[in-house]
C-alpha cells in the first residue's frame, strides 16, 4: 500500500494548527492553497493531510506545507479490480488519520473534496475536533455527500446549491481564488511568452490533466482565427505538439504554475473547461470565456451543471463538446469578444466577494 505513507512516530503536537484536506486534481488543492496568508495571518498553522502519491503532495510542498500522506481509496461508478482493495485502504487510511489527529490536535480541518478527503473528515469527528467542508460545484460530488454529515458548516460556491442541502449548516462563500491569479503582469506575461504587444491573446487550458479534445480542436482552428488574435495554450503533461513550435502567434506550455496569473492578466478571451475553480477565476478576473464542460461520459455531469448556471447568468458562453467543431469554436470565439463588455457588466454583479476573508473568518469561529 506504499511504503511511504504516513509514519505515525514523529507527529509533533501543535494546538495551533489547521489541518487542509482534499486532492485528487488540483481543483481539490488550489483553493486550500489560496486561504494560506489570510490563515496564517489569523494565527492559524497550517498543515496538510494527503494521500501517498496525489498530486495534493507536490503542491502543499511546494507551497512549504509540511505534508502528511494516509492511505485513501475511490468509490467507482464502473467495474475494477481496485474495487476490491479500495475498501481496505479507505480503512487503513481511516486509522492513520485518527491517529494522526489525535496527536496533531487541529484547532479545525477544512476538507476541500476528493476522496482523501473522507477519511480524515471522519477521523476529526471521533477526535471531536470541528471540521468545514466546502463544496466547490453547483451538485454535490460523493466524497463530499459522505463527508457531510460529519461536518459543523459546509461552504458553497453558488447560492443555488442552498437547497440541495436542505436540513444542513451551509453558508455561501463563493470559491477561494489565489492571489497570484489576481496579480498577474500582462507585459511581463508578453514578454516571457513572446507574445506580440499589438495583438489580442486566446487562452486555452483544460485544467491540471489537459484536455485533449480541446486541444485537438484549438489546434485545427488556428489557421481561421479572428484577426489579429495569438493563442497562448496550456495543454497539459505529455500533450505538446512538436510540428507546431515556433509557429507565428502560437505558444504552447504542458503546465503553467506561478506563470498563471500572467498568462490570465494577457488573455482577451478564454477557452477552458468548467470545473468550479475555473469558473471562479473567470469570474474574478473579469475574463470572456467559451467553456467546455466535461461530458457525462468522462464524468458525473458536473461541470454540465456549472456551465450551465454560469451561462444562465450570463457570464460567458457554453460549448458542449459533443458540438466542438474548428467552426463552432471559432463561431463561440467571435461571440465572446463581441460580447466582452457584456459578461464582464454581469461578472461585476456576481455576490461571491472576498471568499478568502470569509472561509478564514469562518475558519476562526469555529476553532474559538
Amino acid at each position: 500500500m506504499g511504503d511511504d505513507a504516513l509514519a505515525l512516530g514523529d507527529v509533533t503536537p501543535s494546538p495551533g494548527s489547521i489541518v487542509l484536506t482534499g486532492g485528487g486534481t488540483a481543483g481539490h488543492v488550489t483553493p486550500n492553497l489560496a486561504l494560506l496568508p489570510a490563515l496564517r495571518a489569523r494565527g492559524f498553522e497550517p498543515v496538510y493531510v494527503g494521500s501517498v502519491r496525489g498530486i495534493e503532495r507536490r503542491l502543499a510542498e511546494e507551497a512549504g506545507l509540511t505534508y502528511h500522506a494516509v492511505q485513501t481509496g475511490k468509490l467507482r461508478r464502473y467495474a475494477s479490480l481496485e474495487n476490491f482493495l479500495d475498501p481496505l485502504r479507505i480503512l487503513v487510511g481511516l486509522v492513520q488519520a485518527t491517529l494522526l489527529l489525535a496527536r496533531l490536535r487541529p484547532s479545525v480541518v477544512f476538507s476541500k473534496g476528493g476522496f482523501v478527503g473522507v477519511p480524515v473528515v471522519v477521523a476529526a469527528w471521533l477526535n471531536r475536533i470541528p471540521v468545514v467542508v466546502h463544496e466547490s460545484d453547483l451538485t454535490p460530488g460523493l466524497a463530499n455527500r459522505l463527508s457531510f454529515p460529519f461536518a459543523r458548516r459546509i461552504c458553497l460556491s453558488f447560492r443555488e446549491t442552498e437547497p440541495l442541502l436542505a436540513g444542513r449548516d451551509v453558508v455561501y462563500t463563493g470559491t477561494p481564488v489565489r492571489q497570484s491569479l489576481t496579480a498577474g503582469d500582462r507585459e511581463k506575461a508578453q514578454r516571457e511568452f513572446g507574445l506580440d504587444p499589438a495583438r489580442r491573446t486566446l487562452l486555452v487550458f483544460g485544467g491540471s490533466q489537459g484536455a485533449q479534445a480541446i486541444n485537438a480542436q484549438v489546434r485545427a482552428a488556428l489557421p481561421s482565427l479572428p484577426e489579429g488574435l495569438q493563442t497562448l495554450h496550456v495543454c497539459g503533461a505529455g500533450n505538446l505538439e512538436s510540428d507546431l513550435e515556433g509557429r507565428e502567434g502560437y505558444r504552447q506550455y504542458e503546465y503553467l504554475d506561478a506563470d498563471f496569473g500572467d498568462a490570465f492578466a494577457c488573455a482577451d478571451v478564454v477557452v477552458c473547461r468548467a470545473g468550479a475553480n475555473s469558473l471562479a477565476e473567470l469570474i474574478a478576473l473579469r475574463k470572456p470565456a467559451v467553456v467546455i464542460p466535461l461530458p457525462v461520459a468522462a464524468s458525473r455531469g458536473d461541470q454540465i451543471d456549472n456551465a450551465r448556471l454560469f451561462a444562465d447568468k450570463g457570464y460567458g458562453l457554453v460549448l458542449a463538446q459533443a458540438d466542438l467543431t474548428p467552426e463552432s469554436l471559432l463561431a463561440s470565439l467571435q461571440a465572446a469578444l463581441e460580447g466582452a463588455e457584456d459578461f464582464a457588466e454581469a461578472m461585476d454583479r456576481d455576490e461571491s466577494h472576498d471568499p478568502i476573508e470569509r472561509i478564514a473568518d469562518l475558519l476562526v469561529e469555529q476553532a474559538s
